[in-house]
């Protein structure tokens, strides 16, 4: 059993921490927060094992608050931790903000220097993490995080401002940064030549980019076009974005195309794998009728029960191929190009059938060829 104790439990990192800490039952978690003691932080650290200090100011009302929150709080940590005569691992959070001359800067790098010297003097293990712009889940709009300012703001219909699109960020996403703190725990940690330590990945971007990356994304249940999610950075932003939703905002409708046959909705699109749709289809009652050049089609169906039929059109006299399936046994059918294509509902209940294609519809060349499956042309 390791015993772990978190300062700054409440805040971004603190939470995406302990949410990780406590899936782990070797692990005894210990929180200091804003309603902790001073008689809390002294008896949590008689106990710990390794001490991740998060907690820090970044936004008071008093500019002297930056070194009561920073130098002073971590000055206070690391004497408890030599009154203690154990040798307790530290791990601290700085920001990148320490290199620059502003009162905030200050107090962080008389922070880091403290730690590093602490190190030094009682060969405790200490780890300095320079953070850039950490964004993910559970960090609070408007305050220090442009990302989560951007997701919430588009997220809920606020208005997003860009005084200068063309500034250079660094972006770490937090489930990294969580990643690195635990190979720490485990042994593994990452330390530059300068004794900083260092998460392994990060990501470039610009202001303006990043604005245009979101907005894409807040485009999406209106569009129904995903972005494209090959790549780490794009797949983090957006499983940031959307954590930003309003509680009552979680569910978006779908625009259900309705005749006599049943309905059709378009579900979900992209440029990278096509497009999802549903339908329901009334018994007695086929769809499709065509074939396709090169587009790919895979059909499910998930209720119901049905016939697809297929015909080679590389001949007058081909054969028709029959399947017959339904949502008792879920089956996909593959829809090879070059046949003509059908699906009828041959059960006495609606048909709800899943359909895939590997492209968005262009309306300019669907490559969609009207044939009716069942009128072979001798």
């Amino acid at each position: 059993m390791k015993t772990v104790l978190v300062t700054g439990a409440g805040g971004f990192i603190g939470k995406n921490l302990c949410a990780q800490l406590t899936t782990d039952k070797e692990i005894e978690l210990l929180r200091f927060d804003r309603d902790s003691t001073e008689d809390n932080l002294r008896e949590y650290i008689k106990n710990a094992d390794i001490v991740f200090h998060l907690a820090g100011v970044n936004r008071p009302l008093d500019e002297k608050d930056f070194d009561t929150g920073n130098r002073e709080l971590t000055e206070r940590i690391l004497s408890m931790i030599k009154e203690s005569d154990r040798q307790i691992p530290v791990v601290i959070t700085s920001s990148i903000q320490a290199e620059k001359d502003n009162a905030y800067g200050k107090s962080k790098k008389a922070a880091e220097e403290l730690v590093f010297n602490f190190g030094k003097g009682t060969n405790t293990p200490v780890f300095v993490y320079r953070l850039p712009n950490v964004f993910g889940k559970w960090c609070k709009p408007n305050y220090n995080s442009v990302v989560a300012t951007f997701c919430n703001n588009i997220a809920t219909g606020l208005p997003v401002v860009v005084n200068d699109p063309s500034t250079e960020l660094t972006l770490v996403y937090i489930d990294d940064v969580i990643r690195e703190f635990v190979d720490v725990m485990n042994g593994h940690a990452s330390v530059h030549d300068d004794g900083y330590s260092y998460v392994k990945k990060t990501f470039k971007t610009t202001l303006g980019q990043l604005k245009q990356d979101i907005e894409e994304l807040g485009e999406s249940r209106t569009t129904l076009v995903m972005p494209n999610l090959d790549s780490e950075y794009s797949r983090d932003l957006y499983a940031t974005y959307i954590s930003y939703f309003a509680e009552d905002n979680f569910s978006y409708a779908l625009k259900t195309n309705t005749d006599d046959r049943g309905w059709l909705a378009e579900f979900i699109k992209s440029r990278q794998f096509g497009q999802i749709f549903v339908s329901k289809t009334k018994p007695g009652i086929s769809r499709g009728n065509h074939w396709h050049n090169t587009k790919i089609e895979k059909f499910l169906v998930v209720d119901g029960k049905a016939e697809i039929a297929f015909r080679k059109m590389d001949a007058s006299n081909a054969e028709i191929i029959r399947y017959q399936v339904s949502g008792d046994k879920l089956t996909v059918l593959d829809i090879p190009t070059g046949y003509a294509h059908s699906i009828k509902n041959i059960g006495d209940t609606d048909l709800t059938t899943i359909f895939w294609a590997d492209e968005i519809l262009n309306p300019e060349r669907p490559d969609t060829i009207y044939e009716n499956v069942e009128e072979k042309q001798e």
